[in-house]
């Protein structure tokens, strides 16, 4: 999170006094990939129906899709394009300690998935997504803000 800050100037000085908008950084997971690579199809569909790669048709297929069929809830005046999402803070012991809530959350990047058939140990595929996001909110497990 940063904010921009402005200069005021003085007789004696420039000073920087701080700026009117809060810039909020992306959201960036690393996460398996599933046997099926399901967890990873569903988050490029999102992604390709929110950027027509192939045609028009893509958006529409997204429309179609209900909550949970792609990440969740999504909304924008009728096209399913933003969800909201929610990430838990564990303790050392996996105990929930907080929750992040992000709010109109949508993907703009996805990893590639590296294969390799030279590797002799077992590989977890693992890939990274990167979303934008209006607002976060940290609470605990209480749902009380922090």
């Amino acid at each position: 999170m940063d904010m921009g800050t402005a200069t005021q100037s003085t007789y004696l000085r420039d000073l920087d006094i701080p700026g009117d908008k809060v810039q909020f950084g992306d959201l960036t997971i690393r996460f398996l990939v599933d046997e099926d690579l399901g967890n990873y199809m569903e988050i490029q569909k999102w992604i390709r129906g929110l950027g027509y790669p192939e045609s028009g048709k893509d958006i529409l297929d997204l429309e179609k899709l209900g909550p949970g069929d792609v990440g969740g809830e999504y909304y924008n005046e009728g096209l399913n394009i933003y969800s909201d999402a929610t990430l838990q803070i564990l303790s050392n012991n996996l105990v929930p300690k907080f929750q992040v809530f992000f709010k109109d959350v949508f993907p703009y990047s996805l990893s590639t998935v590296t294969f390799d058939a030279t590797d002799t140990d077992i590989e977890y595929f693992t890939a990274e997504v990167s979303f934008k996001y209006t607002m976060y909110n940290i609470v605990d497990m209480r749902n009380r803000p922090l």
